[in-house]
């Protein structure tokens, strides 16, 4: 018999889909609060005096107020993490994006214009430094392509 914390599943429970989970260190929970949810548009989970959860695009992105923590992302921003979206999904999210004080780690650009592997993408950053980015493929399979 399968258990979960020292008691057995309910029978009426029911396997759900995964749900995708990061955690990040923040400088100020409540600057990134306002960043994530006005800026780009991502709805607020749980909340709690150190930490939030916040929902980007299906991830459950945990921010804890933990400014030790923090790590600039570096002249190349290797380390981030990202979205890729419909076209239209994305114009829409970079003008909401453009209308804000952000820091941009990469202006949007397109590589690869009229070839299978298109694509339009952008980077920017959090008040914390965390590099996020956005993007586009013209063909989506593209982005499993060898």
């Amino acid at each position: 018999m399968r258990t979960l914390v020292g008691g057995p599943y309910a029978p009426a429970v029911t396997r759900v889909p995964p749900i995708l989970h990061v955690s990040l260190a923040v400088r100020d929970l409540e600057a990134s609060r306002a960043f994530y949810a006005d800026v780009l548009g991502c709805d607020i989970g749980r909340v709690r005096d150190d930490w939030i959860d916040v929902w980007f695009h299906g991830l459950q992105l945990t921010l804890h107020e933990d400014p030790a923590q923090v790590v600039a992302p570096g002249d190349g921003a290797v380390r981030h993490f990202g979205v890729t979206l419909p076209a239209d999904e994305l114009a829409e999210l970079l003008a909401r994006v453009g209308r804000h004080d952000v820091e941009w780690v990469r202006p949007v650009q397109t590589a690869g214009a009229g070839t299978p592997r298109e694509q339009t993408k952008a980077m920017i950053a959090d008040p914390s430094g965390n590099a996020i980015e956005l993007k586009t493929y013209a063909d989506p399979a593209a982005a499993f392509a060898d």
